[in-house]
């Protein structure tokens, strides 16, 4: 068994681009250096193409997503705001818990897994709230919601989004859709390793910011500084951390890549390959699990047939095809996988080798 030829199609990380590996060979800049500030001008610059975003204050945090997720709500929950969140899946039920720890008044909106959002539910579950949060692409359950239609109905609350395996992947456009806040991660649809958090927050919900949040790294109002945002660009820079710089390096080297072959021709590469993957799965008659018209191309859950091993299933694959799906979330841990197609894996002989794979597994189970 060779650790070094995984083939990774869980639901993250993916295997990255090559451009983002060999981006962290290269050699080291000091966080201070000008030609590093320059980079990350330029990654900043390369996030608002891929959040859809003009926002001044888009940048890669120095942390994976979970980190995103808890400046999101550091920075912008009161202690008493009313905050409702759409929970369909393990990472809504993060964003409750998250928002509590910050002395929300957390409205929880359930759904079954599996299935979207219900926007009218959510909008009508309480007639002030602060912030509506919810996950575009839920990572547990394969499902995409309709964030648009959340922006459109939010009124003067500020919408909160967990963009994490949706960024690079699919369509998202944070300023059409309303979004106010909104954090990611780097290691799934960007293709680049686990590590950074690219975050993005508009004037409005900065405006509303909590001046003095509990958590000092995750301040916004010192990371702006420390990224040339928070009084424009070009100005100096405020020092804050000492930035990954090869993580940064390597995320820039990533989104140049999906910025060379276009945005929206790697959405469609996405949704070609997630397509494929699902026909595919159903031809071997297997069941999926997320709702039919909101199932997520990056990411298929599919349920594990009746008097399957599921974990031995996946550790056939690991061990004789060096091949990685994901089991389960939550109540669902055993009888559902997640087969994961993102950034360089969202290709037709990735989809073949998967498929292939998995019915060797199945016949060895």
């Amino acid at each position: 068994m060779s650790i070094l030829e995984r083939r990774l199609f869980g639901p993250g990380p993916s295997n990255p681009y090559p451009e983002a590996t060999a981006a962290l060979g290269l050699p080291l800049l000091g966080h201070l250096d000008p030609a590093f500030i320059a980079l990350m001008d330029e990654t900043c610059d390369m996030l608002r193409t891929v959040w859809g975003t003009d926002n001044a204050r888009t940048l890669p945090i120095s942390a994976t997503g979970s980190a995103g997720m808890e400046a999101a709500f550091v920075n912008t929950v009161h202690p008493g705001d009313v905050v409702v969140v759409a929970v369909n899946g393990l990472f809504g039920q993060r964003m409750t818990d998250v928002a509590a720890r910050c002395g929300a008044e957390v409205v929880a909106v359930e759904h079954e897994w599996g299935q979207p959002v219900d926007v009218e539910r959510v909008l009508g579950a309480h007639p002030s709230p602060a912030i509506i949060a919810a996950v575009h692409a839920e990572t547990s359950t394969g499902v995409r919601s309709d964030i648009a239609a959340l922006g459109a109905g939010k009124g003067d609350a500020l919408l909160l989004v967990d963009a994490v395996t949706s960024i690079g992947g699919i369509e998202l456009r944070a300023d059409d859709w309303g979004v106010d806040i909104g954090y990611a991660g780097t290691q799934k649809c960007l293709g680049v390793a686990p590590g950074l958090a690219p975050f993005t927050i508009n004037d409005r919900a900065f405006a509303r910011r909590v001046e003095k949040p509990h958590s000092w790294y995750l301040d916004l109002g010192l990371l702006g500084g420390y990224v040339g945002e928070a009084e424009g660009r070009g100005g100096g820079r405020t020092y804050h951390h000492t930035a990954p710089v090869a993580m940064v390096a390597s995320l820039h080297a990533g989104l140049a890549r999906i910025l060379d072959e276009g945005l929206e021709a790697v959405w469609a590469r996405h949704e070609a390959a997630g397509r494929l993957l699902q026909d595919g799965l159903e031809k071997m008659g297997l069941e999926l699990f997320a709702a039919e018209g909101h199932r997520l191309p990056e990411l298929t859950t599919v349920k594990v047939p009746e008097g399957v091993d599921s974990a031995a299933v996946r550790r056939y694959l690991l061990e004789t095809h060096d091949i990685e799906i994901g089991a389960g979330a939550g109540a669902y841990a055993s009888s559902v996988w997640r087969i994961g197609l993102m950034g360089r894996n969202a290709r037709p002989d990735a989809v073949l080798l998967v498929l292939a794979a998995l019915q060797d597994a199945l016949d060895h189970a």
